[in-house]
């Protein structure tokens, strides 16, 4: 069912630049929250369901695939609970946009988020209880179509044993292919575009089962969960 992008996240902000549960880190995290709601139900006709099958607290994995730059931001909105953003240490080394990014819940990393430096970044913030964001595809797809996951993927798994959220998002690479510089809108308010985007959440994994399976096989599956949703996701979009 298609559900609307909730009011806010149910969990305070991170913490990561020290305002964390002070009514003005609240205040701000509120404000991004509202404008890029609206900014992506109006210029992307966004569309959302699956709330339902997130824990509403604790340790969560939450596994998506990878389509261009919107996707975090999509994502985060579907998602009712606040996320956690894995990002490369380069883009912190302007202040303002180091602080921006932080004040919206992302972390610091060496490389992709299945590089030894994500995975211990990842299992740190799991054990502050939080719901984590990766991308197990590595990097953005050039085609649209889904690539295999890297195989680190795996072993997260087996050291995080927490619950896995499995996340399908269609309608970015339209909107925002690799080939292009800026973003193309598809407006709530024009006939239906290719830049379309909703987003599928699906239901929890059990880590301890796909930790128990042949690393071939477990990501094999958690591709398919992925895959699913994705194609969840494509029917969601507006037409």
């Amino acid at each position: 069912m298609n559900q609307s992008i909730p009011a806010r996240p149910s969990e305070p902000a991170s913490g990561h630049d020290g305002l964390a549960g002070t009514w003005s880190a609240r205040l701000w995290y509120n404000f991004c929250y509202l404008l890029q709601a609206n900014l992506f139900t109006i210029g992307f006709s966004l569309r959302i369901e699956g709330a339902q099958h997130v824990p509403r607290s604790g340790p969560v994995l939450v596994v998506a695939n990878h389509q261009s730059f919107l996707d975090p931001v999509a994502l985060g909105l579907a998602f009712p609970r606040r996320l956690i953003y894995l990002a490369r240490k380069g883009l912190f080394d302007h202040p303002v946009f180091a602080w921006l990014i932080r004040s919206l819940n992302a972390v610091p990393i060496d490389q992709d988020g299945v590089g030894k430096e994500g995975i211990r970044t990842v299992l740190e913030q799991l054990k502050l209880g939080k719901a984590v964001l990766l991308f197990p595809e590595g990097e953005r797809t050039s085609t649209g179509h889904m690539v295999p996951l890297k195989p680190g993927v795996h072993l997260l798994i087996k050291r995080a044993r927490a619950p896995i959220i499995p996340i399908g998002l269609a309608g970015a690479f339209d909107a925002w292919p690799r080939r292009h510089t800026l973003p193309i809108p598809a407006p709530l308010f024009w006939p239906p575009w290719e830049g379309t985007i909703a987003v599928s959440i699906g239901p929890a994994l059990d880590p301890d089962r796909l930790a128990s399976l042949p690393r071939g096989q477990a990501l094999e599956e958690l591709f398919a969960a992925i895959a699913a949703a994705k194609k969840r996701a494509e029917k969601l979009r507006r037409r």
